[in-house]
């Protein structure tokens, strides 16, 4: 079927939609942004997409011309009869009306062998969402999502970089990471105060490094970032084992206990981490 493009000022102004502080929303007026989304999270006729807060399906749109079927979490009520209305007749796309940090993406994707997930994501929820599709273990390919660019640059940051911190460590664990593209706030209504980034996350196939137990791994990594300043030694030594024992972890690991969190890459994390381990 012939899918029209989504105008999403004429649909606010077409349903007198009012825009809700609480839930973050910014809409896509820029008509060259949800393109670029679909070229750049690679969207084919083989794939199943789960979009994450689709608005007023500007976005949706796009994903529909392209994908073989579009799946749209939605948690706002007034826009669940907007979407019903002006998407509803195709059937490649079904709506579900929820918040996605409440759906069992397991369900939605069910027997598909190809998904990926796009989401244009308001700045309170980025992490949690995140933290659930990547830890809870989804098969799906890849996520892009429009996120805050000091969030996406945090995502994708080096060792040694001021960005680097806890969240890059999290997502490079499970995911290579890549800007798609650069958003100004004038691409949206109402416009943020801030710029946004399109950033893709790839999914790998087993995480970047092996460690005997993860839990340990991210609470080192947590506790080497809260207090930036801080030294590895102090961020780590309340997690267990005495002065000695950790002290020969350390050697073991051949790092240095005064560096900071943010110069170690993910790999001596790993091996620190699997260090610590064996004499707790």
């Amino acid at each position: 079927m012939d899918i029209k493009d989504v105008k999403t000022a004429e649909l606010v102004k077409k349903y007198n939609f009012k825009f809700s502080k609480s839930l973050g929303q910014n809409f896509l007026v820029d008509e060259s942004v949800p393109r670029d989304i679909v070229s750049g999270a690679e969207v084919n006729k083989d794939d199943l997409v789960i979009e994450i807060g689709p608005g007023v399906g500007t976005l949706t749109a796009q994903l529909l011309k392209t994908a073989k079927k579009v799946v749209a979490i939605e948690l706002d009520n007034d826009l669940i009869p907007i979407l019903e209305q002006e998407l509803g007749d195709n059937p490649n796309f079904r709506l579900i009306h929820n918040d996605a940090l409440k759906v069992d993406f397991n369900e939605v994707i069910g027997d598909e062998k190809s998904v990926k997930l796009v989401a244009n994501l308001p700045y309170y929820v980025t992490t949690p969402i995140i933290v659930k599709l990547l830890k809870e273990g989804y098969n799906f390919k890849s996520l892009t999502i429009m996120i805050q660019k000091e969030v996406a640059e945090r995502m994708n940051a080096d060792p040694g970089n001021k960005d680097y911190g806890a969240l890059s460590l999290l997502v490079q664990y499970y995911c290579n990471t890549s800007i798609v593209r650069r958003v100004p706030p004038n691409c949206f209504i109402p416009r943020p105060k801030v710029d946004s980034i399109v950033i893709r996350l790839d999914k790998l196939d087993a995480p970047k490094v092996n460690v005997d137990n993860e839990k340990l791994f991210f609470d080192i990594i947590r506790n080497s970032f809260n207090m930036r300043r801080k030294t590895l030694w102090n961020g780590v030594k309340s997690i267990g084992p005495d002065k000695e024992k950790l002290e020969a972890a350390f050697e073991k690991a051949g790092v240095d206990p005064k560096r900071r969190g943010e110069t170690l890459s993910i790999e001596e994390f790993a091996t620190l981490s699997n260090c610590i381990n064996e004499v707790l």
